[in-house]
């Protein structure tokens, strides 16, 4: 491979980390309908899924945030939503 070729592929390398970081901060970025499979766990008191903790997972760093945030808040603080935060092993968070 000539230097030209490797240099291009290296190029073209950079460009595709650098599209799967946006990507992964874009997964990450705090958006509370993210949290719409533990719906019914939180208002219910209905089981927890595993679909449910994976989105609570990638969404802890933005509880302090949902928990005052008016709209959210009661929500976020209620008993219920502490159980689900619990049964999928997330930290309360310290706000």
């Amino acid at each position: 491979m000539g230097n030209n070729n490797k240099a291009v592929a290296f190029v073209l390398a950079l460009a595709l980390c650098g599209l799967l970081a946006a990507e992964v901060a874009a997964a990450t970025a705090c958006d509370a309908s993210a949290l719409t499979p533990c719906m019914g766990a939180i208002m219910l008191g209905g089981a927890v899924t595993p679909g449910c903790c994976v989105r609570m997972r990638a969404q802890q760093g933005c509880l302090c945030q949902y928990a005052r945030n008016p709209s959210y808040s009661g929500y976020v603080n209620s008993p219920r939503a502490q159980s689900v935060v619990r049964a999928c092993g997330v930290p309360r968070p310290r706000c």
